[in-house]
């Protein structure tokens, strides 16, 4: 191998039909890109530019070491790279089973499969450690926080968000810079990182000696959020869906009526004519700007559901076609999304559409008022629906054609793209507060003004329970703000007593979350809500009175401790946007000296002085807590006080979920 020092502290190493590059990326970061193209590309995709940092460049016989702060990054002449602390502890080694090794070729560190001149399929192995655990990754109901021994499929799906950013419990985090369908095998045997299509290696490895530490140098390189404005962490109401004007006023009206604070009310899909005509239908919303108004003045905002997908029977597909700013196929029908109607998506990575789409928004939406928006199917979604080949995968990739670039190689920045065109244009238009509900994300995606839900869930306990460990990790990811459907999206009954059971714990939930937000396609369901006319193509009810008078009572009383608790979430906020961690985290951020949090994957902290233990099963009165050592715990429900670093059962009554304040401060 050649070994060369070039300008602005890159180490370049030459050799065998590839080209590797380290560089610095922000302190105690090394950014590690290889290909067997000519030359590396200059593509960052969403990462922030870094200030630059001294680095020390040493260059031996055998090896060659490139050294960032605390982190150092090294390559053999034989080509193995590793990275080491300071201290020369071992971070993150390749595995190469080969002459290297003296065994026979058995595995390649880094493979590459040429798919066309410049595209490759490519693997990149590095060694497993037994001890080790790994966090983040994004969202995958996969019921796991530790993720060690998951294979995760590094692509975007409902429910499934692929955020590729790795917490290791050894003390570093490690970014996979690659928007490429692929996978992560983070196996007992090895950890894989492999792309479908991709030009070159590229990822980053960042060194901390704490989890907060790397998670604040992580937050610097993709960007933190903006704090979510006080006005939007009260109640948001919704359900699949309000038909029309009349009935969505009525409810806000309930609301009021009764006392209850509501800060934000939702129109859901298909309020349109036609999907890509994104505007209201008239003859079930006469009058926005009318309804804005009037929500206004009861102190309630006013969310819009928007999707990406443009039918041929639209007024804009015309001209979109003409101008290129669709999704298109590769070859066949160009459609990629069937329904309640032929479609394809909006292609948000070109920029002429985004400026398109937010054009078309700002002239049916933004002028009567609205400057929430729910920018749902952001995968986007692909399917089928109608065609009833239920037992066919939709997803391939590989015949989409986005103006960037062919799917399998750029499909995962899709939701990167969707939400900068609504972030840029409300902007452009004076707006400073942007709050904007979308269904995926990608690395970068909080720093445009979103506010993340888990998508179509189902609603039973099982499902609730995956949702606390989905949410700690794409916390973890940079996604601050995130919410699910209160009461899971499929298969509630609100006349069943079990689903009102499963109502009320996730709803206690729901009040320790980001955002706290009731929605669900409640039962009864219409016949065929791919075929039937959109005015019945709503569930049943899901207000809070809708399950009876006990959990009613219930139910209120927890939007009145969440309006209690807005000071402290305001200033938690802040705190989590300045020491660049998320606001709801697992215990190990706080605590990662005890090690018996690391294995607790069903609590977590709100800030930096409040444990939540949701209760997860069906029919539980009581649940054991642990209460990390090193400080004291206040239960919030009977004011004890109990020594941290011990194992604790506690009474849960349907009333009741179990949360401690560290110490003796009662905050709320």
């Amino acid at each position: 191998m050649i070994f060369e020092k070039v300008q602005e502290g890159k180490l370049v190493v030459r050799g065998e039909g590839e080209i590797i590059q380290i560089e610095p990326w922000g302190r105690d970061c090394l950014r590690f890109r290889s290909t067997r193209r000519r030359q590396i590309k200059n593509q960052d995709w969403t990462l922030l530019p870094q200030e630059g940092v001294e680095v020390e460049i040493r260059i031996g016989e055998d090896k060659a070491i490139i050294r960032n702060g605390e982190l150092i990054g090294e390559v053999a002449n034989d080509g193995r790279v590793r990275y080491l602390s300071s201290s020369g502890e071992v971070l993150l080694e390749e595995l190469w089973i080969d002459h290297r090794v003296k065994n026979a070729a058995l595995r390649k560190a880094r493979n590459y499969r040429a798919l066309s001149s410049d595209l490759f399929e490519v693997e990149l192995y590095f060694k497993a450690f037994e001890d080790e655990r790994f966090y983040g990754m994004g969202q995958y109901a996969n019921d796991f926080l530790n993720l060690k021994g998951c294979v995760l499929e590094l692509a975007q799906k409902n429910t499934q968000i692929s955020v590729p950013f790795l917490l290791s419990s050894r003390g570093y985090g490690f970014i996979w810079n690659n928007p490429s369908i692929g996978r992560a095998e983070l196996a007992r045997n090895h950890t894989c990182w492999a792309a479908k299509a991709t030009r070159q290696i590229d990822y980053l490895v960042i060194y901390g000696k704490t989890p907060a530490e790397i998670l604040q140098k992580y937050m610097n390189i993709v960007g933190k959020p903006s704090p979510v404005p006080e006005w939007a962490l009260g109640l948001w109401q919704c359900k699949l869906r309000y038909r029309n004007q009349e009935e969505l006023l009525g409810i806000a009206q309930e609301y009021k009526k009764r006392g209850i604070p509501l800060s934000v009310i939702v129109i859901d899909f298909f309020h349109w004519p036609h999907q890509g005509d994104w505007k209201f239908d008239e003859r079930f919303w006469p009058d926005p700007e009318g309804m804005v108004k009037e929500l206004e003045e009861m102190g309630v905002k006013l969310l819009v559901s928007f999707w990406p997908t443009v039918e041929i029977s639209s007024e804009n597909y015309k001209e979109m076609v003409e101008r290129n700013l669709l999704v298109r196929t590769e070859k066949g029908v160009p459609t990629i999304f069937t329904f309640r109607g032929i479609c394809t998506h909006v292609d948000f990575t070109n920029p002429e559409a985004r400026e398109y789409v937010w054009n078309k928004v700002k002239e049916n939406y933004y002028r009567y008022g609205v400057k929430m928006f729910w920018l749902d199917e952001a995968e986007p979604e692909l399917g089928m629906p109608g065609f009833h080949y239920e037992n066919t995968d939709p997803y391939f990739y590989e015949n989409l054609r986005y103006s960037i670039g062919n799917g399998l190689e750029v499909s995962n920045i899709y939701p990167f793209y969707y939400a900068k065109a609504f972030y840029d244009g409300l902007r452009k238009e004076g707006e400073t507060e942007i709050v904007n509900l979308i269904r995926c994300a990608w690395l970068g995606s909080q720093r445009l003004g979103v506010v993340v839900w888990s998508g179509d869930i189902p609603s039973t306990f099982e499902s609730l329970r995956k949702q606390v460990r989905a949410g700690l990790n794409i916390s973890l990811t940079g996604i601050f703000w995130w919410t699910t459907d209160i009461g899971g999206f499929y298969g509630g009954d609100p006349n069943d007593p079990e689903f009102r059971e499963l109502l009320v714990r996730w709803f206690q939930f729901g009040v320790f979350c980001p955002i706290f937000r009731l929605h669900g396609f409640r039962l009864p369901y219409p016949d065929d809500p791919n075929t039937c006319p959109p005015e019945e193509l709503t569930g049943g009810p899901n207000e809070l009175w809708s399950y009876g008078e006990e959990v009613y009572n219930i139910l209120r009383e927890y939007v009145f401790l969440r309006e209690k608790m807005k000071h402290y979430i305001v200033e938690q906020m802040k705190l989590s946007i300045e020491q660049g961690i998320p606001l709801m985290r697992p215990l190990f951020v706080d605590f990662p000296d005890d090690p018996v949090v690391w294995n607790v994957e069903d609590e977590y902290m709100f800030g930096s002085n409040v444990l939540v233990a949701p209760v997860l099963e069906k029919g539980a009165r009581t649940r054991k807590v642990y209460l990390p050592k090193g400080t004291f715990w206040t239960e919030r429900s009977t004011s004890k006080t109990y020594d941290g670093g011990q194992w604790i059962e506690v009474k849960a009554p349907l009333d009741v979920i179990p949360v401690f304040f560290k110490g003796n401060e009662r905050l709320f």
